[in-house]
């Protein structure tokens, strides 16, 4: 029965249904491990929404303006694939960059001033789409910011014809899935996620920083310098969140800017904390948050194929109503933060402004 049930799924809709989950997952995936270092360095960062919304602008008005100047007027014309994904890399690198450059306000304010940390990541939260619009209106007289010429899928995303397949040619479900009609960016942040990861958990860099979030008054009596490491993890965070706004942007709305993340800051959140402040299950976490907000996404596209071969539209066809599938992923964070909350253990001086002179 299950066997039968998988089959039907994989020549149906399981290609979409695991590329899609992926697209959703991975700028969870990757703003949940800004959080961690954040946190684990011993400041929240609330603003992770507002480093995400920052983060897409920059990222789609990067791509704008480059096409506007037409440096990659030339490898586009040529259909150079391989010259267009390093047009994205470049900018994924430009959004992480003024994205921790954007998170220096909270580090400051939380480091320097020692402004209350929540407050802070709450301003930044409703400056980012107040700035961002703003913009947006000055550069485009429009309310949503767009790529100058073509869209995400025509410019980035990755095709079986860059490998040499036809149009009509069929390939395997390993090459469909994973390769065909995905974006390079996709599997860059799974990388950064795994280096992030390491380099957080196994290096001396990282235990420093941990250990500033831990004790700090002990990380400073051994030598640590604990506002320089809150500052690289706040930093950090800001470069990782800035990466993962402009990825949602690429993937999700066809590398436009509005203004809005669709809360996947506050999702991202929820993953850290389900994930309890640690990268493997965080990457669980967001895998699973992943796949609801693909069904609450795309449920009317997705099928089984029955005995005579006819697509049958199981969730479309149950006939509950459309907002119920678009509150599914809120509803299951709700649902998993209640039941896991309480034993999610938090850094011990998150949130508490260092102070030397305090032991």
């Amino acid at each position: 029965m299950m066997e039968t049930l998988f089959e039907n799924l994989t020549s149906g809709s399981m290609v979409f249904l695991i590329r899609q989950t992926l697209i959703y997952a991975v700028p969870l995936m990757i703003v949940a491990l800004a959080g961690v270092y954040a946190e684990r360095s011993g400041v929240i960062n609330l603003a992770l929404e507002g480093i995400m919304i920052f983060g897409a602008f920059i990222g789609v008005l990067f791509v704008r303006l480059v096409q506007q100047w037409g440096w990659f007027d030339a490898v586009k014309a040529a259909d150079n694939w391989v010259g267009l994904q390093g047009f994205m890399l470049l900018t994924m690198a430009v959004s992480a960059l003024l994205g921790a450059i954007f998170s220096l306000l909270l580090a400051f304010a939380a480091i320097n001033l020692r402004a209350d940390q929540t407050v802070g990541g709450t301003a930044l939260n409703l400056l980012a789409p107040a700035l961002v619009l703003f913009l947006i209106r000055l550069i485009a007289n429009q309310n949503t910011l767009q790529m100058a010429t073509g869209d995400s899928a025509s410019w980035f995303m990755l095709k079986k014809s860059m490998f040499g397949y036809g149009r009509t040619d069929e390939v395997g479900f390993l090459f469909d899935t994973f390769v065909n009609k995905v974006y390079l960016a996709t599997y860059v942040c799974i990388l950064v996620f795994i280096i992030m990861s390491v380099i957080l958990y196994c290096t001396r860099f990282g235990l420093r920083l941990r250990s500033c979030g831990e004790n700090p008054q002990a990380a400073d009596s051994l030598g640590i310098n604990v506002f320089k490491m809150r500052y690289a993890g706040v930093t950090i965070s800001g470069a990782l969140a800035g990466m993962g706004g402009f990825v949602y942007a690429l993937t999700t709305t066809n590398c436009t800017s509005n203004g809005d993340v669709a809360g996947f800051g506050f999702l991202a959140l929820a993953v850290m904390i389900f994930g309890n402040w640690k990268p493997l299950s965080v990457a669980g976490a967001a895998l699973l948050f992943g796949l609801f907000k693909c069904i609450a996404a795309s449920y009317g596209s997705l099928y089984v194929l029955n005995g005579a071969g006819e697509q049958i539209y199981f969730l479309k066809d149950l006939g509950i109503n459309t907002n119920f599938y678009r509150l599914l992923p809120y509803l299951i964070t709700l649902i998993v933060l209640a039941f896991t909350s309480k034993s999610s253990r938090a850094p011990k001086a998150e949130g508490i402004p260092y102070d030397k002179g305090s032991r």
